[in-house]
């Protein structure tokens, strides 16, 4: 059984999740958005408290808030591998020509280990995640399913009575009504949503009520 737990990080209260299957302690961390020391000692110190194995870096986009805490995660947990979708190589390289002025010039660059793909299965422990291609928000933007715990990590693409912004480079509104659609509403309505912003929701009480989508 996969265990989700969440931090709210930085100056856009970003929220960084940790992955965790119960029964082997395997866990991947997912768009760490720790930045300062206090956010990294306290990211730090729960996967030790927990005596947690950190087995995956895993990004659904590359946004300046979920990757302040790439080059921190790496260097805490050295040799693990790092996924991104290929699509949103761009946008994480882009960051450092503005980290500084959004006040973030401590940001340390990460490149990325491997991909991430539609389709693709994530081992972690005994837990699986399915890899569901939702771009709209950023090019390259993904999110991880895990059925058999009935639960979804979102990233930026749909919020609690809201849906993310299209109104960054790369971002197109059309393209993520389309993911939203055709990757998300096509889940079970008790399916939990553990968005990149905000509370949790789920598929069916965005399906009833969410405004960008009725």
């Amino acid at each position: 059984m996969l265990r989700i737990v969440s931090f709210t990080f930085n100056g856009f209260a970003e929220n960084t999740y940790l992955l965790i299957d119960e029964a082997t302690r395997a866990t991947a961390i997912v768009d760490p958005g720790a930045y300062s020391r206090a956010e990294q000692d306290t990211l730090r110190d729960y996967v030790a408290e927990h005596d947690l194995d950190v087995q995956y870096l895993l990004n659904t986009h590359a946004h300046i808030d979920h990757v302040l805490g790439n080059a921190f995660v790496l260097n805490t947990y050295p040799g693990i591998p790092f996924l991104l979708h290929a699509l949103d190589l761009p946008t994480l390289r882009a960051v450092p020509t503005y980290a500084g002025p959004y006040g973030f010039a401590a940001y340390e660059p990460a490149e990325p280990t491997g991909e991430l793909a539609a389709g693709q299965v994530i081992k972690l422990g005994e837990s699986e995640l399915s890899v569901r291609f939702a771009p709209g928000h950023a090019p390259g933007h993904v999110v991880f399913y895990d059925a058999a715990g009935g639960q979804l990590v979102g990233g930026d693409v749909l919020f609690k009575s809201s849906i993310g912004r299209t109104d960054l480079p790369g971002g197109d509104h059309n393209t993520l009504l389309k993911s939203i659609k055709e990757e998300l509403l096509t889940l079970p309505d008790a399916t939990v949503v553990h968005p990149g912003h905000g509370p949790s929701t789920t598929i069916g009480a965005e399906r009833r009520s969410n405004p960008f989508l009725t």
